[in-house]
């Protein structure tokens, strides 16, 4: 199928490619996920395409959070968030007593995007 000009598929398709590539143990923040997908200052666009996502969905929609480290609450009792920090702590991603993610040791960001003057990320 044609993607419409206008339509969301082509911007929720670049998402979708960006999160692809997140590896596993690494977040990264919708914020970032916008702007590698061609997206800046669309964040909330990229929770919209990935509450879209059908039901079993492989793409690791799970290592999106928000850009204090924490996972968005979806207004849902908590279940979703249960269940997301579940999938993270299973690939090794701790959070600390306040519920955060270290975006500094656990943070991703794709080889292209980093600065040469970058120093060397632990983990």
């Amino acid at each position: 199928m044609k993607e419409r000009i206008g339509s969301p598929a082509g911007p929720y398709r670049k998402i979708r490619a960006v999160v692809a590539r997140i590896p596993r143990g690494r977040v990264a923040t919708y914020g970032q996920v916008a702007t590698y997908a061609g997206l800046p200052g669309h964040a909330r666009q990229v929770g919209t395409a990935l509450g879209c996502l059908a039901d079993g969905s492989t793409l690791p929609w799970h290592r999106v959070i928000n850009a204090r480290g924490e996972i968005s609450s979806r207004g849902d009792l908590g279940l979703h968030e249960g269940f997301q920090r579940h999938l993270l702590e299973e690939e090794g991603v701790v959070f600390d007593a306040r519920g955060r993610i270290d975006l500094d040791r656990f943070g991703w960001e794709p080889a292209a995007a980093r600065s040469p003057r970058a120093g060397k990320r632990r983990g």
